[in-house]
């Protein structure tokens, strides 16, 4: 028979996956793996990963919901649920005065209004191109010859960024190229493309009715240029989870056990 505390979400994304654990309502465990070519054996595994983190089998936990590009995917899932939803609601949990998400993930960016309750009201989403993204900032990152993770401090070195003009990753890649070759301040290229990004996003915010709090989700909240930019942008403090990667897993343990509760499976 199984427990009914025990609830679970699993997030998989273009570049990674994540898999978490509720105990009634509080975090149990979690695992963060690259997806790489095969989601349906990354899930297996995320998942493996957090319950045995967590000291526990998939027969202990009462129900299981995936989300992200991936969730079908996902064999041993109770149900799928979209990541608007799940980022909506893992943001909520985590700071509950939330009312507008800005999600950038691997290969494209949210951002999301929601009411009191963490329930999405309006939301906008660019997927169309990777500009803005993970992977559009793992390019310029090879480009620059730096490891991701410099990106955010480097820029923030600069005084004045570089204006990159394409948002689009393969003219972005070549501009990138160019400036380099004409002996631009590589931190300031750094600054003018978290700046690009950042009003990238501003402008889709536009298009909503953006209310306080603002939380940042998704891989890209790591970066503290991304931050400081959106930040001077919107003119307030925006919330940076712990741990930006696992808010769409969490909404979906969330949702798991809502509908568990409700007998909604």
């Amino acid at each position: 028979m199984k427990n009914h505390t025990f609830f679970a979400g699993i997030d998989i994304g273009s570049l990674s996956s994540e898999a978490l654990i509720l105990k009634d309502n509080r975090i149990l465990s979690y695992s963060i793996m690259n997806t790489g070519a095969y989601p349906e054996r990354i899930a297996k595994d995320c998942m493996d990963q957090a319950l045995k983190k967590g000291g526990l089998n998939i027969n202990q936990v009462s129900c299981i919901v995936a989300t992200g590009y991936g969730r079908i995917s996902v064999g041993f899932a109770d149900k799928q649920i979209t990541e608007i939803t799940c980022h909506a609601r893992g943001a909520h949990y985590l700071f509950p005065g939330t009312r507008t998400v800005i999600d950038i993930g691997g290969q494209d960016s949210k951002v999301i209004t929601t009411d009191e309750n963490g329930f999405v009201t309006d939301f906008v989403m660019n997927d169309k191109c990777s500009a803005g993204t993970g992977r559009f900032l793992e390019v310029m990152a090879r480009v620059l010859e730096i490891e991701v993770n410099e990106m955010g401090t480097r820029s923030m070195r600069a005084k004045a960024g570089v204006q990159i003009s394409s948002m689009c990753t393969v003219f972005a890649e070549s501009e990138v190229i160019s400036l380099i070759a004409d002996g631009k301040d590589p931190d300031e290229i750094l600054k003018g493309i978290h700046d690009s990004i950042s009003k990238r996003v501003f402008g889709m915010a536009k298009r909503l009715r953006v209310r306080d709090e603002i939380t940042f989700t998704g891989g890209v909240a790591k970066n503290k240029g991304i931050v400081y930019s959106l930040s001077s942008l919107f003119k307030r403090k925006i919330n940076i989870p712990t741990e930006p990667q696992i808010v769409g897993a969490l909404g979906a343990a969330l949702c798991a056990r809502e509908m568990f509760i409700k007998g909604k499976l």
